[in-house]
Parts: C-alpha cells; structure tokens; sequence
C-alpha cells in the first residue's frame, strides 16, 4: 500500500515517452490453469503471535477459501457462501474465525449436516471471534470443509458503494474493497491475519453491464446467467495473506500495455489513464533484473474512483490506483513502482504481524526507489530519496528522536501510513547497501524473496538472515548497527544520508526567496520533485500579499498535480487564506484519498475560530463521500480538542 499520510509524493520527474506494447492486446488475458494449491507454513514464535485476530492456527487454520456471492447494489448488499477449506489435527474440534459485523445465517459441513457456531468475544475494529465446530471430519492432517452462508453488513467498512453520481460517467453505481489491514473481516468469513496465507477462488455475480474485476487471475468469460446477470470467476492459487482478497465492480473497460500488463478505468479516464502508466511494462522487466522473476501472472491496475482511500494497494494481479496520480505528466507514477515492487516484498513474502509492516513498506519503498533509477535515472531516484530523508526529519523533530513508536519493529501494533515503515525502513535497506556494496546486498535480498516466497516473515527472521547471509565479518557487523535500525528509536548515526545535491538548486531558491522575496524563475521547468521541495520548505509564516503572489508567479492553485495542490491549500489553510476556503472545499468534495483529506481537516481545525466551522460545514457535504478509512481520520480530527 502507498503512504495514506505521508507528505512525501509518490513519484516525481517529467517523462512523457510511451512504453512498447509489444504482444499486447485490447482484451484482458484469461486463464484456466489451476495448479495444485500450496499451502504456507504458520510461524510459531512469540514474535508472530497477531493479536490482532482471534484464530488459532497452530490448532485449526484455513488453507483455501472458495466465494460464491452476488452484488445487489441497490441493497449495497454482498452475499452468499464461503467455503472453506482447513488443517486441522484428529482432536481438533474447534476452528475460530475473525468476523467483524457478519450475518450469518448457517455454517455446515461438505456434506450439509449444520455446524454448531456463535460469536465470540470481542469490541472495536478486531470484531469478534466465530469459532465453529468441527468435531467431524478426516484422519488428521487431511483438509475438513465447512460451508458459511452469510452476507456482509450494509456498512461493512472494507466495502464502498458509490452511487453512480459518484463516479466519473455518472451512468452507473461502483463498488470497490480495502481490506488492510484487518478490514477483510468485514465481507469474509475466514482468519483474517497476515500470517495465515491461504489461496482463493470466487463466482461473483453482478447486474450487466458491469464488469468485475479480482486480485485473483480471471477465468473464462462472464457467465451470461440470462436474468440480466453475469457471473465471473477468478482463482488465486498462490497462498495470499487474507487481506489481498479485493474486488472491484463498475463500467469499466481494459487496455493492454504489453504483454502481461494492463489497465481498467471508467471510459472516460482510460485514456488518460492508460497514458499514465504506459511504463508499466519497463518497469516490470526492471524489478525482474533485480530480484527475480515476477510470480503472479499478470501485473494489471485498476483506476478507482476518487473515494478510494489510499494512493494505491498492491492487490496481486490487479493493484488498485487512486485517480489523484494523475498529472497528465508521469510525474507521479512512481506510485505505480511502489505498488509492484510490493509483489515481490508483501505480497510474495508477507510481515506476519502488523507490527512488523516495515517488512512490507520499507523493503518496498526502498525497492521502488531501485525501479524508479533503473527506468526514470538517478536523479530522479535521488531526489525521491531526499524527499523520504526530509519525511523521517520532520516526524523526529515533531515525536522526539527517542520515541518508542520511531523502532521499525512495534511489539504487534500494526503502522501503517508512518514514516517510520516506509522511510526509515528504506533508508535502513539504502544504508546495508552503501557498506556492503550493492552488488552483494541485491545477492541477498534476492535469496531473502527466494527463500521466503509465499511465506509470512518476522523482524527477527530477516535479522538473522542478514547475519547468516550477508554480513561478511563481526567488524561488517558492527559497521552496520543491524539491531539499532530494526528495534531501537530514532536513526542510526551510521545512515547512508541522501546526496546533498539533489535539491541544490531549489534550496538555494528558498533561501533567495527567505532572504528577499524573489520568486525562482526556474520553477515552471523544474521537476514535481523540486517544486514540491520548494513548496515544502518555504516559510510557515506567509501573508495574504505573500500567497496571492506566489499563487500568480507559480500557478499553485492551478496545477493538474494534486500533490502540489495539496502542498497549496495546506500552506494557504495553515496562514488563513481566504481565497484557498472554496478551492479546498471542492478539493474535499472530489478527492477521498486519506492522504490529503485528514490533513487539510487537521489544518482547519488546528485554526480554531476561523477554521472549525469551515471544517464542519465541508465535512457535513462530504463525509458520506470517503471510504471508511478516510472517515475515521478524520472523525479523530475533529473529535479532538
């Protein structure tokens, strides 16, 4: 998932060539193909142990989960049946799920003889425990099967139906799923903890002439069910942790990049978007040269509408994107290298446990970083890494340097959206690879997704394996401070600091501008990256004349980049400017992407008397508007005093 908070940008540079489409085609690539599932080990350690779910795995666990629902949007209700299928011991009798606002209506066996079941203990966004009999069954070892028939709740919070006024061709309603962290619970009735992989098939049927679309490879054509109905079927045979289950459904139409890679949009935003991310394919061959192949098949996207929470989620095989990326510029689409470096560590190997995400976010951002030079240059990789060293920074300086939230590993406490996950844990990958050489660290990091794929990993495990693979002598050891950048607060004093010329030309330009007021001329041609760092570094303090005349130099309220625009209306909230109240106003009323949302609240309700009621009057308008995730940041927002 890319940052959700985080003021950092997702890419940077200006680049409009167009990737070959070599072998592509304008219909999706299907497959009937099922290999013979694999099943994931369960870790058994202490620092495993999720106390995020109320499964017991070592007892009874799901190794496959088999949908079989229909979307009835006018009801904005999904239902139907979940098989599953588990491992269990002879003298298990007792398989405990994770459901949170389930309706469930029966639970059986393979042969439809009722499982006795009730709801467990268990408040707040873990829900509650489902334990179900399973008293019946094979020799031990041998897969048990039960049968859930169930519906989710109208308000289940990984699912948002959009009415069709809420989407771009206003024709049709839309419906998309989020399921990190522990929002799967919602709308599927399985173990929902990342450290029980399991593999997945579904039959969704929709009203024509939608079109779904899984994080599973698709099989067939839809089914015409002929009641106005189609059915479509997806199987995921790789074990996944359960919270990559996604489902997307709308208008929706596809365009081949190349040979593997594609994209689905509404009509109306697949050109642009497809103009966007038409270096998907160059980025995927990259990632392959530099930590092996690329395991799931297909690599497609899905553009969502803009109440999708997130910049993106890496949903294997079709990685979910917000709208907001694009700039009509490329310039942001290093989100897209974030979402499919993610195949590789998150998805192919997964933290066990939340409070390990850095695993997950960190290797990934430094691995994004990696596909971003390989394909955009250095320079741009350069500057994208000053941008993540000046993140760290600002959250030190603001929770001190010493605090117990800044260790990449967080004792089970899930971190996600921090600088500290996804900055800190690049920049501690960034600083092994400056000692030890990069040819040496990419051997290793290669053998880590090799060695570890399709299983869920620990802090502790990736530690000892740098010191059983990587660390070449106790002297490398030392120089490294393995331990201090994984467990310990703060930034190690070692780290491989960014090159200081990256922003040469653009610090110079805040100061000239500190000193006397003096606009950069350069700044129409400067990168995303450098406007963004100029933006970011100017003066808190601004008055009114101040930002009417930066806006008429630079055209910040203007701009096609919502990153930028977002630094604007911050800027300009944060000093009181009046003239940014109504572009902010419709900025919220379009944009649902928790990264942009929380924190123009946050500024407005910061400026009490003059921003509260602003905030309030918006978020009437627009708070039925945001995804669940985004709804909860900001309720905290203005909850507080």
């Amino acid at each position: 998932m890319r940052r959700p908070i985080s003021k950092v940008a997702s890419g940077l540079a200006l680049l409009l060539a167009t990737a070959a489409c070599t072998g592509a085609t304008s219909e999706p690539v299907v497959s009937t193909a099922i290999p013979e599932p694999m099943v994931s080990p369960i870790l058994t350690g202490p620092e495993a142990l999720d106390t995020l779910t109320y499964a017991q795995p070592q007892v009874a666990r799901v190794t496959h989960v088999a949908l079989d629902l229909e979307l009835d949007f006018d009801a904005k209700a999904i239902g139907g049946t979940a098989t599953l299928d588990i491992a269990a011991g002879e003298d298990a009798d007792e398989l405990v799920l994770d459901s949170n606002g389930l309706q469930i209506t029966a639970v059986t066996d393979a042969a439809g003889q009722p499982l006795y079941f009730h709801t467990g203990d268990g408040t707040g966004e873990t829900g509650k425990g489902l334990p179900v009999s399973i008293a019946i069954g094979k020799e031990a070892g041998s897969p048990r099967r039960i049968v859930i028939t169930y519906a989710a709740a109208p308000d289940a919070a990984a699912l948002q139906w959009l009415t069709r006024e809420q989407t771009a061709g206003k024709v049709h309603p839309f419906l998309f799923s989020q399921g990190q962290a522990i929002l799967n619970r919602t709308w599927i009735p399985t173990q929902d903890s990342p450290g029980i992989r399991q593999t997945w098939e579904a039959r969704i049927t929709a009203p024509k002439p939608l079109d779904v679309v899984m994080s599973g490879v698709v099989q067939g054509e839809p089914e015409d069910l002929g009641d106005g109905r189609r059915a479509f079927s997806f199987v995921m045979d790789k074990p996944v942790p359960p919270y990559l289950i996604a489902i997307a459904a709308g208008d929706i139409d596809f365009r081949a990049i190349g040979p593997r890679t594609g994209v689905w949009a509404e009509p109306s935003v697949l050109p642009r978007a497809y103009a966007e991310v038409a270096d998907t394919e160059e980025m995927v061959v990259a990632a392959e040269a530099l930590y092996g192949e690329y395991r799931w098949g297909r690599y497609d996207m899905i553009i969502l509408p803009p109440a999708f929470p997130y910049g993106g989620m890496e949903n294997p095989v079709m990685t979910f994107l917000t709208p907001t990326f694009i700039a009509g510029d490329r310039s942001n689409n290093g989100l897209v290298a974030h979402e499919l470096a993610h195949s590789w560590s998150g998805n192919l190997v997964t933290n066990a446990v939340w409070g390990d995400s850095w695993l997950n976010e960190g290797v990934t951002t430094y691995f994004e970083n990696r596909i971003v030079e390989a394909v955009y240059g250095k320079k741009r990789a350069e500057q994208e890494a000053a941008l993540m060293y000046a993140n760290i920074q600002e959250v030190l300086a603001e929770v001190g340097a010493d605090a117990p939230g800044t260790a990449l590993a967080t004792d089970g406490e899930y971190q996600l959206g921090s600088a500290i996950a996804y900055d800190k844990g690049a920049f501690f990958l960034r600083t092994v690879e400056r000692i030890t050489g990069r040819e040496r660290f990419d051997a290793w990091l290669r053998q880590w997704f090799d060695n570890h794929a399709f299983q869920p990993a620990t802090s502790e495990m990736f530690y000892e394996d740098m010191m059983a693979n990587l660390v070449a002598s106790d002297a490398e050891a030392e120089a490294l401070m393995l331990r201090d950048w994984i467990f310990a607060p703060g930034l190690p004093g070692n780290v491989a600091k960014p090159d200081p010329a990256a922003f040469a030309e653009v610090d110079a330009a805040v100061s000239e501008y500190k000193a006397s007021g003096h606009m950069p001329a350069a700044y129409a041609g400067w990168t995303a990256a450098e406007q963004m760092r100029f933006l970011d570094n100017l003066p808190a303090e601004l008055s009114t004349d101040q930002l009417s005349a930066l806006d008429q130099a630079l055209g910040l309220s203007q701009t096609g980049n919502n990153e930028i625009l977002f630094l604007w209306l911050e800027m300009a909230l944060e000093n009181r400017y009046e003239p940014a109240v109504a572009q902010a106003e419709e900025f919220l009323a379009r944009v649902g992407r928790a990264k942009f949302v929380r924190p123009l609240f946050a500024v407005l309700w910061n400026e009490g008397e003059w921003g509260r009621p602003i905030a309030t009057r918006i978020y009437a308008k627009t708070r039925d508007s945001y995804h669940a995730v985004t709804r909860a940041g900001v309720d905290r927002v203005l909850a507080s005093e």
